[in-house]
């Protein structure tokens, strides 16, 4: 009889993500025809965060942007694992102490090697 309870709980997550995906999808396909059609120039003008834009945008951002972009991702990403471990710190004991500082090594290792790359340096 176990299996056919958690039967029930799967085909409930499953109906539940259904009707999500529905939803989604008719709010998606209604929005062209239900939404306000009404273009101006004003609101065809480049958004600089609430102020007039000094000149029109040109060029391209430094390949350095982009690369302090990732690295910012990578290391938050990373570093969300510590919240978990810090919440069963004391139930995960010493093992799980050397695991988070193999981890946190691994993750110093990483941030020192794009240091010494200059990809962190500003000129």
């Amino acid at each position: 009889m176990t299996g056919i309870s958690e039967l029930f709980n799967y085909g409930a997550i499953l109906i539940y993500a259904a009707l999500i995906t529905g939803v989604a999808v008719l709010l998606l396909s209604l929005n062209p025809w239900l939404g306000p059609k009404k273009p101006n120039a004003v609101k065809a003008q480049p958004f600089e965060c609430g102020k007039d834009p000094i000149s029109l945008p040109t060029g391209r951002l430094p390949i350095h942007f982009y690369v302090v972009a990732m690295l910012f991702v990578v290391f938050d990403v990373e570093l969300v694992f510590l919240f978990p471990w810090a919440v069963q710190a004391r139930t995960l004991g010493w093992f799980g102490l050397l695991e988070m500082g193999f981890f946190l090594l691994i993750v110093v290792a990483g941030f020192a090697y794009a240091w010494k790359q200059g990809a962190i340096e500003f000129k």
